[in-house]
């Protein structure tokens, strides 16, 4: 299954509101958002989803919609880190070598508050479940 496909995006929204720690977490704060995700070599993200208070309610192929979040990295990068659970240590460090770059979004604010980090790093975990 190709990454950030249209099957793969729906297969991470299902993960993704089946995981407690990511979901549940992020609903106690209210957490809405629309994150994209690609390749950092194309001009666009591939996939985008839409959580409203904590769960993602679409997910899909992005077609142009505005986000708060896009995530870039290499597609070998996104492979390795979906066989690995990261920690906080190694998403501060893929950030600070730009192995991973945010298109849109603040990278020092999420990572700052703790109620974000947290499900931050988990959506990584969850990746690695697709």
């Amino acid at each position: 299954m190709e990454l950030f496909s249209e099957e793969w995006m729906k297969k991470f929204m299902t993960e993704w509101n089946n995981e407690a720690s990511l979901a549940h977490e992020l609903a106690k704060i209210n957490f809405n958002s629309t994150i994209a995700y690609g390749f950092e070599s194309e001009d666009k993200p591939r996939g985008i989803i839409h959580v409203n208070n904590g769960h993602v309610t679409k997910a899909g192929i992005y077609h142009g919609e505005e986000n708060n979040w896009d995530l870039r990295a290499k597609e070998d990068t996104w492979k390795n880190w979906m066989k690995k659970e990261m920690g906080m240590m190694g998403i501060g460090a893929a950030y600070t070598t730009r192995r991973l770059k945010f298109a849109n979004g603040d990278y020092k604010t999420m990572i700052k508050n703790p109620r974000l980090a947290a499900p931050f790093i988990k959506s990584f975990v969850v990746m690695g479940r697709v």
